[in-house]
């Protein structure tokens, strides 16, 4: 229900396109270019949402406009909502070309990086009138997306709180130490996690299985995590370590190309832990499309042939 005094049958799509390119632009004159409006219709379009919405949304100054709190919150929302809008014509579009069904998958750094590619991409020939659309989540994330509704499949690293999902497993990874060349801990051998703890580290943001594998050993030893950069990309991971800037762990079947690619140093992991499970998730009232895909990814041949 719409608060009092907002009269939210006056929005339209082309007014919140324009609020959204005012905060983009900050120009009222750019804006209306980028929405094909004249600029006396693009400034009676901003004073009739913010009447509709009884605030000011733009403060008007001689460089141009500043959007307001209300005008930010504004923003921000539109921009989800032109989003929604832009998803249900790409899938009515993909209707009439033949394509039934669109599946959310959200997954891991790890599993997008190391094992669904080459998976989705014969998932896509088999079954042409599904389309698959993947956001990349750190493993928590990926379970509370698919927890709240907003992802229909989950692919992520053991270790998250999935209780009343239907869960199976995936495939294993093994977690290797990421070195600047040169370290003084390059070596074939398997090295302890603990016996690295004086080292600077860069690992990937909250809410990461890797970050919080570290993060539990640590505590389990009674030492501190020098936790130096946090990024969002096994990529990210590997530039700040040839950087020089710290040590790090990586997937080993997706930190090795960067290895070789940055000219890095690696080393095997000895913990237990470094060896990981990596699952998938549906909700229990999953519907067959969305099963379907579950099993496609789970099943024996498949894990065999991208192993």
């Amino acid at each position: 229900m719409a608060a009092p005094g907002y009269n939210l049958a006056r929005f339209d799509f082309v007014s919140i396109r324009l609020a959204v390119a005012c905060a983009r632009t900050g120009s009222l004159t750019s804006a209306a270019r980028d929405c094909n409006l004249v600029l006396p219709a693009a400034s009676r379009r901003i004073r009739e949402l913010e009447g509709a919405l009884g605030d000011t949304l733009f403060e008007r100054h001689s460089r141009g406009l500043v959007p307001t709190a209300a005008g930010r919150a504004f923003v921000r929302h539109g921009l989800a909502l032109l989003q929604e809008m832009d998803n249900l014509v790409a899938e009515l579009a993909d209707l009439r070309h033949g394509v039934a069904r669109h599946v959310q998958l959200c997954a891991s750094t790890a599993a997008i990086n190391q094992f669904l590619p080459p998976l989705l991409a014969s998932y896509a020939e088999l079954r042409p009138d599904v389309r698959v659309e993947v956001e990349e989540q750190v493993s928590e994330l990926v379970v509370a997306s698919l927890r709240e509704g907003r992802a229909d499949i989950g692919a992520f690293v053991e270790g998250t709180d999935t209780h009343g999902l239907d869960v199976r497993d995936f495939r294993r990874d093994e977690l290797v130490l990421i070195l600047p060349a040169g370290h003084r801990f390059a070596g074939r051998a398997p090295i302890s996690f603990v016996d690295t703890l004086d080292e600077q580290w860069i690992s990937l943001n909250a809410g990461a299985a890797m970050l919080q594998q570290q993060q539990q050993a640590a505590l389990a030893a009674a030492r501190t995590f020098r936790l130096r950069m946090q990024v969002r990309s096994f990529d990210a991971v590997g530039h700040m370590v040839a950087s020089g800037l710290g040590i790090a762990a990586l997937p080993k079947a997706a930190g090795l190309p960067i290895v070789r690619a940055m000219k890095l140093a690696w080393r095997p992991l000895a913990d237990a832990w470094a060896h990981r499970q990596l699952k998938i998730a549906i909700r229990p009232d999953a519907d067959p499309a969305i099963a379907g895909l579950r099993d496609f990814l789970c099943s024996p041949s498949r894990n065999a042939k991208a192993a």
